[in-house]
């Protein structure tokens, strides 16, 4: 059974879809692990930022509908044992559709899907929002890595996120992996008063690695490829490299 990793945040411009795509293409590329990632976000940034068109593949959708079996929506990429399952605008309100709509248990569907895969390990990235289809990821997941920034806004979400963790768990246990925190700024005035907060809304889980602001992240986007094909010395890409070996160690 493969370890699976829901990859959650309570806002947008966490990083969270750099962070999964990232510690995707480490674990494939680095480590040999042989990785399955999920584009469970309808902006399908995850599909976009390894090169492929949202709108000329399926998504989990029909998957989950049950209408096409899911090896037939599973799509490799360029990096060796690194494959993705794509989103697309479909995905937004999936579970009011078809035979999800009437399915009391619908968001145990993706459990189903993917725990009999043949993958060491699977990323779930989620939308930034407490939805359906984050609900969803977090049931099917074995453990969460929850992504976040040093600033406002996204701090004060993590608490309403803990919550929504919480209520899962009681029902489907899984364990936090970590909180990840990126666009990090060693100097920033603040930081003392965000690790408070997230020491005391997630004891003992914020990670050591912080990823630092490169430009070279956005820019490998661009080009539709990891950062470590683009910018492989880059201050993210060791980084992210760097955050990947930690993980690997708390896995």
């Amino acid at each position: 059974m493969p370890a699976i990793i829901a990859v959650s945040s309570f806002k947008g411009g966490t990083a969270k879809t750099s962070t999964s795509l990232h510690l995707g293409a480490a674990l494939a590329q680095f480590h040999k692990k042989k990785v399955l990632l999920v584009d469970f976000d309808a902006q399908a940034n995850l599909t976009t930022g390894l090169g492929f068109d949202p709108d000329a593949h399926d998504s989990l959708a029909p998957v989950l509908q049950g209408t096409r079996p899911i090896h037939e929506v599973i799509l490799k990429t360029e990096i060796k044992n690194l494959d993705l399952i794509p989103a697309d605008s479909w995905l937004e309100r999936i579970e009011v559709t078809g035979a999800l709509a009437a399915d009391r248990y619908s968001h145990e569907r993706l459990k189903k899907l993917l725990r009999p895969l043949a993958y060491d390990i699977i990323i779930i990235d989620t939308p930034p929002s407490l939805c359906w289809l984050t609900e969803s990821a977090l049931i099917a997941a074995h453990h969460s890595l929850i992504c976040a920034t040093p600033e406002f806004y996204s701090i004060k979400g993590l608490e309403r996120l803990s919550s929504f963790m919480q209520n899962i768990s009681e029902r489907h246990p899984f364990s936090i992996l970590g909180v990840c925190l990126s666009f990090w700024n060693p100097r920033g005035k603040s930081n003392d008063t965000f690790l408070e907060v997230i020491e005391a809304t997630f004891p003992c889980r914020l990670l050591q690695t912080k990823v630092r602001r490169d430009i070279a992240v956005s820019e490998a986007s661009i080009h539709g490829k990891p950062i470590f094909v683009t910018a492989k010395q880059s201050r993210a890409g060791e980084d992210y490299r760097a955050l990947t070996e930690e993980l690997l160690a708390r896995l």
